[in-house]
Protein backbone atom coordinates (compact mmCIF):
# COMPACT_ATOMS: atom_id res chain seq x y z
CA UNK A 1 0.00 0.00 0.00
CA UNK A 2 1.38 3.71 -0.87
CA UNK A 3 2.51 5.69 2.40
CA UNK A 4 0.18 8.70 2.89
CA UNK A 5 2.00 12.02 3.81
CA UNK A 6 -1.01 13.81 5.32
CA UNK A 7 0.42 15.93 8.30
CA UNK A 8 -2.23 18.00 8.04
CA UNK A 9 -5.09 15.15 8.30
CA UNK A 10 -2.95 13.61 11.21
CA UNK A 11 -2.61 16.66 13.18
CA UNK A 12 -6.60 17.03 13.16
CA UNK A 13 -7.08 13.33 13.52
CA UNK A 14 -4.96 13.16 16.18
CA UNK A 15 -5.71 16.34 18.31
CA UNK A 16 -9.26 16.35 18.08
CA UNK A 17 -8.71 11.96 18.97
CA UNK A 18 -6.99 13.03 22.17
CA UNK A 19 -8.62 16.19 22.97
CA UNK A 20 -12.37 14.22 23.27
CA UNK A 21 -10.42 11.14 25.19
CA UNK A 22 -9.37 13.53 27.96
CA UNK A 23 -11.55 16.21 27.84
CA UNK A 24 -14.46 13.76 28.10
CA UNK A 25 -12.12 11.57 30.88
CA UNK A 26 -11.84 15.40 32.69
CA UNK A 27 -15.92 15.82 32.29
CA UNK A 28 -16.01 12.54 34.04
CA UNK A 29 -13.66 13.97 36.77
CA UNK A 30 -15.31 16.79 37.22
CA UNK A 31 -12.68 19.33 36.18
CA UNK A 32 -12.94 21.87 32.80
CA UNK A 33 -13.14 19.55 29.50
CA UNK A 34 -10.09 22.71 28.74
CA UNK A 35 -7.77 20.98 30.82
CA UNK A 36 -7.89 17.22 28.51
CA UNK A 37 -7.87 19.76 25.83
CA UNK A 38 -4.35 21.09 26.63
CA UNK A 39 -3.21 17.53 27.95
CA UNK A 40 -4.09 16.43 24.92
CA UNK A 41 -1.92 19.00 23.18
CA UNK A 42 1.27 17.93 25.33
CA UNK A 43 0.57 14.00 24.42
CA UNK A 44 1.25 15.05 20.37
CA UNK A 45 3.91 17.23 21.52
CA UNK A 46 7.44 17.29 21.12
CA UNK A 47 7.93 16.66 24.63
CA UNK A 48 6.25 13.15 24.74
CA UNK A 49 6.78 9.80 23.43
CA UNK A 50 4.95 8.96 20.21
CA UNK A 51 3.23 10.76 17.80
CA UNK A 52 4.16 14.05 17.14
CA UNK A 53 1.83 16.70 15.26
CA UNK A 54 2.93 19.40 12.80
CA UNK A 55 3.35 21.84 15.31
CA UNK A 56 3.27 25.11 12.68
CA UNK A 57 0.13 23.10 11.16
CA UNK A 58 -1.65 23.26 14.77
CA UNK A 59 -0.99 27.12 15.25
CA UNK A 60 -2.87 27.72 11.77
CA UNK A 61 -5.86 25.63 12.38
CA UNK A 62 -6.00 27.64 16.31
CA UNK A 63 -5.77 30.77 14.61
CA UNK A 64 -8.83 29.95 12.53
CA UNK A 65 -10.34 29.21 15.40
CA UNK A 66 -9.71 32.68 17.06
CA UNK A 67 -10.79 34.44 13.99
CA UNK A 68 -14.02 32.47 14.20
CA UNK A 69 -14.21 32.96 18.11
CA UNK A 70 -13.66 36.93 17.45
CA UNK A 71 -16.26 37.01 14.57
CA UNK A 72 -18.78 35.87 16.63
CA UNK A 73 -18.53 38.10 19.35
CA UNK A 74 -18.72 40.83 16.73
CA UNK A 75 -21.83 39.98 15.85
CA UNK A 76 -22.76 40.89 19.15
CA UNK A 77 -21.33 43.59 19.47
CA UNK A 78 -21.78 47.35 17.89
CA UNK A 79 -19.95 50.63 17.85
CA UNK A 80 -22.49 52.08 20.51
CA UNK A 81 -20.98 49.06 22.80
CA UNK A 82 -17.47 49.35 22.02
CA UNK A 83 -18.03 53.48 22.39
CA UNK A 84 -19.86 53.14 26.12
CA UNK A 85 -16.69 51.06 27.33
CA UNK A 86 -14.27 52.67 25.76
CA UNK A 87 -13.93 55.12 28.96
CA UNK A 88 -13.04 52.38 31.19
CA UNK A 89 -10.91 49.79 28.65
CA UNK A 90 -8.88 52.57 26.88
CA UNK A 91 -6.97 53.17 30.12
CA UNK A 92 -7.44 50.24 31.97
CA UNK A 93 -5.89 48.15 29.30
CA UNK A 94 -2.80 50.58 29.01
CA UNK A 95 -2.35 50.76 32.68
CA UNK A 96 -2.91 47.14 33.29
CA UNK A 97 -0.39 46.40 30.47
CA UNK A 98 2.18 48.83 31.98
CA UNK A 99 1.41 47.01 35.32
CA UNK A 100 2.04 43.87 34.21
CA UNK A 101 5.16 44.41 32.05
CA UNK A 102 6.78 46.39 35.27
CA UNK A 103 6.18 43.23 37.27
CA UNK A 104 7.05 40.49 34.35
CA UNK A 105 10.06 42.89 33.61
CA UNK A 106 11.37 42.83 37.36
CA UNK A 107 11.00 39.20 37.22
CA UNK A 108 13.32 38.80 34.27
CA UNK A 109 16.03 41.10 35.66
CA UNK A 110 15.86 39.21 39.02
CA UNK A 111 16.63 36.29 36.57
CA UNK A 112 19.69 38.29 35.33
CA UNK A 113 18.30 39.00 31.95
CA UNK A 114 18.86 41.99 29.81
CA UNK A 115 16.33 45.03 29.84
CA UNK A 116 15.31 44.00 26.38
CA UNK A 117 14.42 40.30 27.29
CA UNK A 118 13.09 41.36 30.81
CA UNK A 119 10.62 43.76 28.52
CA UNK A 120 9.56 41.21 26.07
CA UNK A 121 9.30 39.20 28.97
CA UNK A 122 6.93 41.30 30.64
CA UNK A 123 4.92 42.23 27.37
CA UNK A 124 3.78 38.68 26.95
CA UNK A 125 2.42 38.23 30.32
CA UNK A 126 0.33 41.36 29.87
CA UNK A 127 -2.16 40.24 27.41
CA UNK A 128 -5.19 37.51 27.66
CA UNK A 129 -6.08 35.08 25.43
CA UNK A 130 -9.02 35.62 23.04
CA UNK A 131 -9.87 32.41 23.34
CA UNK A 132 -10.29 31.52 26.78
CA UNK A 133 -11.37 35.15 27.85
CA UNK A 134 -14.39 34.38 25.35
CA UNK A 135 -15.25 31.12 26.44
CA UNK A 136 -15.20 31.92 29.53
CA UNK A 137 -17.63 34.36 29.14
CA UNK A 138 -19.78 32.47 26.43
CA UNK A 139 -19.88 29.56 29.40
CA UNK A 140 -21.56 32.16 32.14
CA UNK A 141 -23.61 33.82 29.10
CA UNK A 142 -21.84 37.12 29.96
CA UNK A 143 -20.10 38.48 26.94
CA UNK A 144 -24.05 40.65 26.17
CA UNK A 145 -23.59 42.19 29.75
CA UNK A 146 -21.74 45.33 30.71
CA UNK A 147 -19.29 43.57 32.77
CA UNK A 148 -18.47 41.40 29.66
CA UNK A 149 -18.37 44.37 27.37
CA UNK A 150 -16.17 46.00 29.25
CA UNK A 151 -13.91 42.47 29.16
CA UNK A 152 -13.97 42.25 25.19
CA UNK A 153 -13.54 46.13 24.78
CA UNK A 154 -10.60 45.83 27.33
CA UNK A 155 -9.66 42.97 25.04
CA UNK A 156 -9.61 44.79 21.74
CA UNK A 157 -7.64 47.65 23.30
CA UNK A 158 -4.92 44.94 24.65
CA UNK A 159 -4.95 43.54 21.26
CA UNK A 160 -4.42 46.84 19.01
CA UNK A 161 -1.30 47.49 22.19
CA UNK A 162 0.17 44.00 20.84
CA UNK A 163 -0.22 44.99 17.25
CA UNK A 164 1.47 48.11 17.92
CA UNK A 165 4.46 46.04 20.18
CA UNK A 166 5.33 43.30 17.19
CA UNK A 167 6.00 46.07 14.67
CA UNK A 168 8.49 48.00 17.26
CA UNK A 169 10.08 45.08 18.27
CA UNK A 170 12.64 44.71 16.03
CA UNK A 171 13.03 48.04 15.77
CA UNK A 172 13.78 47.86 19.64
CA UNK A 173 16.30 45.02 19.19
CA UNK A 174 18.27 47.24 16.52
CA UNK A 175 18.58 50.23 18.74
CA UNK A 176 19.31 47.71 21.99
CA UNK A 177 22.01 46.37 19.70
CA UNK A 178 23.78 49.65 18.94
CA UNK A 179 22.07 50.05 15.58
CA UNK A 180 20.90 53.09 14.01
CA UNK A 181 16.88 53.44 15.32
CA UNK A 182 16.10 56.65 16.86
CA UNK A 183 13.31 58.38 18.60
CA UNK A 184 12.24 59.64 15.87
CA UNK A 185 12.39 56.71 14.02
CA UNK A 186 10.80 54.42 16.38
CA UNK A 187 7.78 57.33 16.53
CA UNK A 188 7.48 57.63 12.95
CA UNK A 189 7.42 53.23 12.76
CA UNK A 190 4.57 53.45 15.73
CA UNK A 191 2.53 56.34 13.61
CA UNK A 192 2.35 54.62 10.58
CA UNK A 193 1.34 51.61 12.06
CA UNK A 194 -1.54 52.98 13.90
CA UNK A 195 -2.12 55.21 10.96
CA UNK A 196 -2.44 51.47 8.92
CA UNK A 197 -4.99 49.92 11.66
CA UNK A 198 -7.08 53.38 11.63
CA UNK A 199 -7.21 52.72 7.79
CA UNK A 200 -8.97 49.19 8.30
CA UNK A 201 -11.29 50.59 10.72
CA UNK A 202 -12.89 53.30 8.21
CA UNK A 203 -12.99 51.14 5.56
CA UNK A 204 -14.94 48.96 7.41
CA UNK A 205 -16.91 51.48 8.93
CA UNK A 206 -17.37 53.21 5.35
CA UNK A 207 -17.06 50.79 2.70
CA UNK A 208 -17.35 47.26 4.56
CA UNK A 209 -21.07 48.28 6.24
CA UNK A 210 -21.97 48.27 2.66
CA UNK A 211 -20.73 45.67 1.22
CA UNK A 212 -20.63 42.92 4.05
CA UNK A 213 -24.65 43.26 4.23
CA UNK A 214 -25.01 43.23 1.03
CA UNK A 215 -23.34 40.07 0.30
CA UNK A 216 -25.07 38.50 3.52
CA UNK A 217 -28.30 39.48 2.32
CA UNK A 218 -27.88 38.29 -1.40
CA UNK A 219 -26.49 35.04 0.19
CA UNK A 220 -29.64 34.66 2.25
CA UNK A 221 -32.08 35.55 -0.71
CA UNK A 222 -30.34 32.60 -2.65
CA UNK A 223 -32.47 30.37 -0.43
CA UNK A 224 -29.15 28.06 -0.04
CA UNK A 225 -28.16 27.37 3.58
CA UNK A 226 -24.94 25.84 2.36
CA UNK A 227 -24.15 29.19 0.61
CA UNK A 228 -25.59 31.52 3.48
CA UNK A 229 -22.60 29.10 5.82
CA UNK A 230 -19.96 29.78 3.28
CA UNK A 231 -20.92 33.61 3.20
CA UNK A 232 -20.33 33.65 7.28
CA UNK A 233 -16.82 31.69 7.00
CA UNK A 234 -15.89 33.97 3.57
CA UNK A 235 -16.88 37.48 5.38
CA UNK A 236 -14.73 36.40 8.82
CA UNK A 237 -11.90 34.80 7.28
CA UNK A 238 -11.57 37.00 4.04
CA UNK A 239 -11.58 40.07 6.55
CA UNK A 240 -9.20 38.47 8.65
CA UNK A 241 -6.94 38.04 6.44
CA UNK A 242 -7.39 41.34 4.53
CA UNK A 243 -6.78 43.31 7.89
CA UNK A 244 -3.56 41.35 8.75
CA UNK A 245 -1.98 41.31 5.29
CA UNK A 246 -2.74 44.80 4.03
CA UNK A 247 -3.26 46.96 7.11
CA UNK A 248 -0.37 44.98 9.68
CA UNK A 249 -3.98 44.48 12.33
CA UNK A 250 -4.73 41.41 13.94
CA UNK A 251 -6.67 38.56 12.87
CA UNK A 252 -8.35 38.77 15.96
CA UNK A 253 -8.95 42.44 15.08
CA UNK A 254 -10.11 41.93 11.63
CA UNK A 255 -12.57 39.46 12.46
CA UNK A 256 -14.24 41.32 15.06
CA UNK A 257 -14.93 44.45 12.94
CA UNK A 258 -16.28 42.16 10.82
CA UNK A 259 -18.72 40.20 12.86
CA UNK A 260 -19.44 43.69 14.33
CA UNK A 261 -20.18 45.21 10.72
CA UNK A 262 -22.64 42.46 10.29
CA UNK A 263 -23.99 42.37 13.75
CA UNK A 264 -26.19 45.75 13.09
CA UNK A 265 -28.11 43.46 10.62
CA UNK A 266 -30.82 40.80 11.10
CA UNK A 267 -28.77 38.33 9.71
CA UNK A 268 -26.70 38.27 12.58
CA UNK A 269 -28.76 35.32 14.81
CA UNK A 270 -28.49 32.99 11.64
CA UNK A 271 -24.35 33.91 10.93
CA UNK A 272 -23.85 32.98 14.82
CA UNK A 273 -25.72 29.83 14.54
CA UNK A 274 -24.00 29.24 11.47
CA UNK A 275 -20.22 29.90 12.40
CA UNK A 276 -20.90 27.90 15.99
CA UNK A 277 -19.87 24.63 14.34
CA UNK A 278 -16.48 25.23 12.95
CA UNK A 279 -15.80 27.77 15.94
CA UNK A 280 -16.11 25.09 18.49
CA UNK A 281 -13.55 22.42 16.68
CA UNK A 282 -11.16 25.56 16.05
CA UNK A 283 -10.99 26.53 19.56
CA UNK A 284 -10.53 22.95 20.44
CA UNK A 285 -7.28 22.90 18.64
CA UNK A 286 -6.43 26.02 20.02
CA UNK A 287 -6.06 24.72 23.45
CA UNK A 288 -4.29 21.65 22.05
CA UNK A 289 -1.50 23.87 20.05
CA UNK A 290 -1.09 25.45 23.00
CA UNK A 291 -0.15 21.92 24.95
CA UNK A 292 2.23 20.76 21.89
CA UNK A 293 4.64 23.78 23.13
CA UNK A 294 4.89 22.78 26.87
CA UNK A 295 7.77 21.12 27.93
CA UNK A 296 7.08 19.83 31.52
CA UNK A 297 11.09 19.67 32.52
CA UNK A 298 10.81 23.36 33.06
CA UNK A 299 8.30 22.71 35.99
CA UNK A 300 11.09 20.34 37.54
CA UNK A 301 14.33 22.90 36.38
CA UNK A 302 13.22 26.43 37.55
CA UNK A 303 9.81 25.54 39.85
CA UNK A 304 10.36 28.75 41.35
CA UNK A 305 10.60 30.85 38.20
CA UNK A 306 7.28 29.10 37.42
CA UNK A 307 5.52 30.01 40.53
CA UNK A 308 6.66 33.71 40.18
CA UNK A 309 5.53 34.04 36.49
CA UNK A 310 2.28 32.01 37.79
CA UNK A 311 1.49 34.52 40.38
CA UNK A 312 1.95 37.67 38.07
CA UNK A 313 -1.01 36.19 35.36
CA UNK A 314 -2.99 35.43 38.07
CA UNK A 315 -2.68 37.72 40.78
CA UNK A 316 -0.30 40.46 39.87
CA UNK A 317 -2.22 41.15 37.02
CA UNK A 318 -5.93 40.94 37.97
CA UNK A 319 -5.25 42.69 41.01
CA UNK A 320 -3.97 45.59 38.61
CA UNK A 321 -7.32 45.37 36.63
CA UNK A 322 -9.40 45.19 39.73
CA UNK A 323 -8.12 48.12 41.14
CA UNK A 324 -7.96 50.14 37.82
CA UNK A 325 -11.87 49.13 36.86
CA UNK A 326 -12.98 50.10 40.61
CA UNK A 327 -10.85 53.52 39.80
CA UNK A 328 -13.65 54.38 37.33
CA UNK A 329 -16.73 53.72 39.78
CA UNK A 330 -17.57 50.48 38.70
CA UNK A 331 -19.55 47.92 41.09
CA UNK A 332 -17.10 45.01 42.75
CA UNK A 333 -18.96 42.38 40.75
CA UNK A 334 -17.70 44.31 37.65
CA UNK A 335 -14.24 44.41 38.86
CA UNK A 336 -13.98 40.39 39.54
CA UNK A 337 -15.12 39.65 36.32
CA UNK A 338 -13.02 41.83 34.41
CA UNK A 339 -10.10 40.77 36.39
CA UNK A 340 -10.78 37.34 36.31
CA UNK A 341 -11.31 37.36 32.74
CA UNK A 342 -7.65 38.64 32.07
CA UNK A 343 -5.89 36.10 34.70
CA UNK A 344 -4.42 34.30 31.98
CA UNK A 345 -2.09 34.19 28.77
CA UNK A 346 -2.10 33.16 25.16
CA UNK A 347 -2.30 33.48 21.72
CA UNK A 348 -0.21 36.85 21.53
CA UNK A 349 1.78 36.07 24.52
CA UNK A 350 3.16 33.07 21.78
CA UNK A 351 4.36 35.21 19.49
CA UNK A 352 5.46 38.40 21.12
CA UNK A 353 7.95 35.25 22.67
CA UNK A 354 8.44 33.57 19.46
CA UNK A 355 9.48 36.85 18.11
CA UNK A 356 11.92 38.02 20.92
CA UNK A 357 13.54 34.79 20.61
CA UNK A 358 14.33 34.95 17.04
CA UNK A 359 15.48 38.47 17.19
CA UNK A 360 17.90 37.42 20.21
CA UNK A 361 16.07 39.64 23.11
CA UNK A 362 14.62 36.85 24.87
CA UNK A 363 16.55 33.63 25.78
CA UNK A 364 14.48 30.37 25.02
CA UNK A 365 14.71 29.81 29.17
CA UNK A 366 12.20 33.26 28.52
CA UNK A 367 10.04 31.17 25.86
CA UNK A 368 9.67 28.39 28.36
CA UNK A 369 8.46 30.54 31.29
CA UNK A 370 6.11 32.19 29.45
CA UNK A 371 4.32 28.77 27.52
CA UNK A 372 4.48 27.38 31.17
CA UNK A 373 2.56 30.27 32.84
CA UNK A 374 0.25 30.00 29.90
CA UNK A 375 -0.89 26.62 30.49
CA UNK A 376 -0.45 26.76 34.38
CA UNK A 377 -3.19 30.13 33.74
CA UNK A 378 -5.58 28.52 31.73
CA UNK A 379 -6.00 25.85 33.65
CA UNK A 380 -6.30 27.87 36.69
CA UNK A 381 -8.76 30.40 35.00
CA UNK A 382 -11.83 27.65 35.25
CA UNK A 383 -10.97 27.66 39.43
CA UNK A 384 -10.63 31.41 39.40
CA UNK A 385 -14.01 32.21 37.90
CA UNK A 386 -15.34 29.75 40.33
CA UNK A 387 -13.97 31.64 43.30
CA UNK A 388 -15.15 35.16 42.15
CA UNK A 389 -18.66 33.62 41.26
CA UNK A 390 -18.63 32.93 44.93
CA UNK A 391 -17.83 35.88 46.04
CA UNK A 392 -19.07 38.08 43.41
CA UNK A 393 -22.13 40.56 45.32
CA UNK A 394 -25.73 39.55 43.86
CA UNK A 395 -27.02 42.14 41.63
CA UNK A 396 -29.89 44.23 43.22
CA UNK A 397 -32.91 42.89 41.39
CA UNK A 398 -36.59 42.46 42.81
CA UNK A 399 -36.90 39.55 45.26
CA UNK A 400 -38.29 36.27 43.93
CA UNK A 401 -41.45 35.05 44.26
CA UNK A 402 -42.27 33.86 47.54
CA UNK A 403 -43.51 30.06 48.25
CA UNK A 404 -46.64 30.86 49.26
CA UNK A 405 -47.79 32.40 46.37
CA UNK A 406 -48.51 29.50 43.75
CA UNK A 407 -49.41 28.72 40.07
CA UNK A 408 -46.52 31.37 38.81
CA UNK A 409 -45.10 30.70 35.41
CA UNK A 410 -41.18 30.45 34.94
CA UNK A 411 -39.90 31.48 31.62
CA UNK A 412 -35.96 30.48 31.30
CA UNK A 413 -34.75 32.73 28.46
CA UNK A 414 -36.00 36.21 26.85
CA UNK A 415 -34.81 36.28 23.46
CA UNK A 416 -37.68 36.50 20.50
CA UNK A 417 -39.60 33.12 21.66
CA UNK A 418 -39.68 33.97 25.46
CA UNK A 419 -40.47 37.62 25.12
CA UNK A 420 -43.78 36.44 22.80
CA UNK A 421 -44.87 33.95 25.67
CA UNK A 422 -44.28 36.27 28.75
CA UNK A 423 -46.18 38.89 26.92
CA UNK A 424 -48.93 36.77 26.55
CA UNK A 425 -49.27 35.44 29.72
CA UNK A 426 -48.98 38.63 31.37
CA UNK A 427 -51.55 39.97 29.34
CA UNK A 428 -53.63 36.81 30.38
CA UNK A 429 -53.43 38.07 33.91
CA UNK A 430 -50.64 35.38 34.82
CA UNK A 431 -47.60 35.74 37.57
CA UNK A 432 -44.37 35.37 35.37
CA UNK A 433 -40.71 35.11 36.28
CA UNK A 434 -38.01 35.16 33.64
CA UNK A 435 -34.69 33.83 34.20
CA UNK A 436 -32.03 35.59 32.30
CA UNK A 437 -28.61 36.94 32.49
CA UNK A 438 -28.60 39.68 29.65
CA UNK A 439 -29.28 42.94 31.61
CA UNK A 440 -30.89 44.36 28.49
CA UNK A 441 -33.51 41.31 28.55
CA UNK A 442 -34.34 41.84 32.20
CA UNK A 443 -34.91 45.01 31.77
CA UNK A 444 -37.51 44.65 28.98
CA UNK A 445 -39.15 41.76 31.03
CA UNK A 446 -39.66 43.67 34.07
CA UNK A 447 -40.92 46.67 31.50
CA UNK A 448 -43.88 44.22 30.16
CA UNK A 449 -44.96 42.96 33.86
CA UNK A 450 -42.67 40.22 34.62
CA UNK A 451 -40.59 39.26 37.75
CA UNK A 452 -36.86 39.03 36.87
CA UNK A 453 -33.74 36.83 38.49
CA UNK A 454 -30.65 37.59 36.59
CA UNK A 455 -28.45 34.59 36.40
CA UNK A 456 -27.56 31.11 34.65
CA UNK A 457 -30.74 28.97 34.69
CA UNK A 458 -28.55 25.62 34.57
CA UNK A 459 -26.95 27.29 37.99
CA UNK A 460 -28.72 25.19 40.37
CA UNK A 461 -28.34 28.18 43.08
CA UNK A 462 -30.15 30.22 40.37
CA UNK A 463 -32.95 27.76 39.18
CA UNK A 464 -34.36 27.51 43.02
CA UNK A 465 -34.71 30.95 43.37
CA UNK A 466 -37.54 30.60 40.61
CA UNK A 467 -39.38 28.11 43.30
CA UNK A 468 -40.11 25.39 40.68
CA UNK A 469 -41.64 23.42 43.90
CA UNK A 470 -45.01 25.47 43.15
CA UNK A 471 -44.66 27.03 40.00
CA UNK A 472 -47.40 25.80 37.21
CA UNK A 473 -45.35 25.89 34.17
CA UNK A 474 -42.02 25.82 32.82
CA UNK A 475 -41.17 27.29 29.53
CA UNK A 476 -37.35 26.45 28.74
CA UNK A 477 -36.76 28.98 25.68
CA UNK A 478 -33.28 29.14 25.04
CA UNK A 479 -32.13 27.70 21.80
CA UNK A 480 -28.92 25.73 22.90
CA UNK A 481 -30.10 22.02 23.45
CA UNK A 482 -27.18 21.30 25.71
CA UNK A 483 -28.24 23.86 28.44
CA UNK A 484 -31.85 23.84 27.93
CA UNK A 485 -31.18 20.16 28.72
CA UNK A 486 -29.43 20.92 32.06
CA UNK A 487 -32.62 23.04 32.97
CA UNK A 488 -35.13 20.60 32.13
CA UNK A 489 -33.02 17.88 33.89
CA UNK A 490 -32.78 19.38 37.32
CA UNK A 491 -36.08 21.40 36.97
CA UNK A 492 -38.06 17.92 36.71
CA UNK A 493 -36.00 16.70 39.72
CA UNK A 494 -37.01 19.38 41.82
CA UNK A 495 -40.71 19.36 40.68
CA UNK A 496 -42.23 15.85 39.48
CA UNK A 497 -45.17 17.11 38.62
CA UNK A 498 -44.23 20.06 36.78
CA UNK A 499 -45.20 20.86 33.24
CA UNK A 500 -41.78 21.44 31.42
CA UNK A 501 -42.04 22.71 27.69
CA UNK A 502 -39.15 23.41 25.50
CA UNK A 503 -38.27 24.46 22.38
CA UNK A 504 -35.93 22.57 19.48
CA UNK A 505 -34.15 22.76 16.33
CA UNK A 506 -33.90 19.36 15.19
CA UNK A 507 -35.45 16.07 15.86
CA UNK A 508 -31.86 14.94 17.80
CA UNK A 509 -32.94 17.98 20.48
CA UNK A 510 -36.22 16.92 20.98
CA UNK A 511 -35.16 13.35 22.05
CA UNK A 512 -33.05 14.48 24.03
CA UNK A 513 -35.10 16.77 26.23
CA UNK A 514 -38.36 14.46 26.13
CA UNK A 515 -35.74 12.15 27.54
CA UNK A 516 -34.15 14.59 30.30
CA UNK A 517 -38.22 15.35 31.57
CA UNK A 518 -39.87 17.76 29.18
CA UNK A 519 -43.45 17.44 28.70
CA UNK A 520 -43.47 19.14 25.85
CA UNK A 521 -40.70 20.06 23.08
CA UNK A 522 -41.80 22.21 20.35
CA UNK A 523 -39.69 21.99 16.61
CA UNK A 524 -40.10 24.75 14.34
CA UNK A 525 -40.36 23.34 11.45
CA UNK A 526 -42.79 21.04 12.54
CA UNK A 527 -45.15 23.35 13.99
CA UNK A 528 -44.60 25.73 10.73
CA UNK A 529 -45.19 22.42 8.51
CA UNK A 530 -48.26 21.80 10.25
CA UNK A 531 -49.73 25.27 10.49
CA UNK A 532 -49.45 25.31 6.55
CA UNK A 533 -51.18 21.76 6.38
CA UNK A 534 -53.82 22.84 8.42
CA UNK A 535 -54.57 25.55 6.09
CA UNK A 536 -54.36 23.55 2.83
CA UNK A 537 -56.23 20.53 4.23
CA UNK A 538 -59.39 23.29 5.27
CA UNK A 539 -62.67 23.25 2.96
CA UNK A 540 -62.32 25.94 0.44
CA UNK A 541 -65.44 27.50 1.78
CA UNK A 542 -64.32 28.04 5.25
CA UNK A 543 -60.10 29.36 4.02
CA UNK A 544 -61.74 32.91 4.36
CA UNK A 545 -63.28 32.54 7.88
CA UNK A 546 -60.02 30.87 8.68
CA UNK A 547 -58.08 33.61 7.25
CA UNK A 548 -60.43 35.79 8.84
CA UNK A 549 -59.94 34.06 12.60
CA UNK A 550 -55.80 33.86 12.35
CA UNK A 551 -56.04 37.94 11.01
CA UNK A 552 -58.01 38.88 14.37
CA UNK A 553 -55.82 36.59 16.42
CA UNK A 554 -52.57 38.28 15.04
CA UNK A 555 -54.08 41.61 15.64
CA UNK A 556 -55.33 40.93 19.10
Amino acid sequence: MPEHHTPLIATIAFGLGFAFLLGLLAQRLRIQPLVGYLLAGVAVGPFTPGFVADQALATELAEIGVILLMFGVGLHFSLKDLASVARVAVPGAIGQIAAATAMGGALGLALGWTVGAALVFGLALSVASTVVLVRALQERRMLDTDRGRIAVGWLVVEDLAMVAALVLLPVAAAALAGGAASPLGMATTLGWTLAKVAAFIAVMLLIGRRIIPWVMHHAAHTGSRELFRLSVYACALGVAFVAAKLFDASFALGAFFAGMVLGETRLSQRATEEAMPLRDAFAVLFFVSVGMLFNPAVLIEQPLAVLATVAIIVLGKSAAAFLIVRAFGHPAGTALTVSASLAQIGEFSFILVGLGVALGLLPEAGRDLVLAGAILSIMLNPVVFALVDRRRPAPATPAPPAPAETGHEVIVGYGRVGSLIGARLVAAGRRVVVIEEREEALAAARAAGAETIPGHAADPEVLALADLATSRRLFVTIPEAFEAGQVVQQARALNPRLDILARAHSDAAVQHLEGLGANLTVLGESEIAARMIERALLPRATEPRAAAAAQALAGG
